[in-house]
């Protein structure tokens, strides 16, 4: 009796793996965060706007920084992200891809897809 009181009352993380689909679900959570937070910045850029010229110049001068210009692309990354992780919980809600092939190919695509625009995004930013 005394050996199974030691041992944990549920699987923990430094035991149990935690699988793909757990991990981008909490992810998913995690870039609505993000996202929040950073439309407090896009507050703060359009109040610069309002402001007047030096006000707007000095955030424009923030965000042309190197940590700016990273902070907007991961902005930009959970953006496209949310919503490609969004869209398939759609698709779920309706009741469609929950077979373990259909929700791995899910995950590949959310992940890729987003990708792809926010660097698409960047180039058409840049050019």
């Amino acid at each position: 009796m005394s050996s199974t009181r030691n041992r944990p009352m549920s699987p923990h993380l430094m035991v149990y793996r935690l699988p793909p689909i757990a991990f981008l679900s909490v992810s998913h959570r995690g870039t609505g965060v993000v996202l929040a937070i950073g439309l407090m910045f896009v507050a703060c850029w359009l109040g610069s706007l309002a402001t007047g010229a030096q006000a707007y110049a000095t955030t424009q001068w923030l965000l042309g920084t190197i940590i700016g210009k990273l902070g907007m692309f991961g902005f930009t990354f959970c953006l496209f992200y949310h919503l490609c992780h969004g869209i398939r919980h759609l698709l779920w809600d309706i009741g469609c891809g929950y077979e373990l092939p259909q929700v791995r190919l899910a995950n590949l695509a959310s992940v890729a897809i987003s990708g792809a625009l926010t660097v698409a995004v960047w180039i058409a930013a840049l050019a």
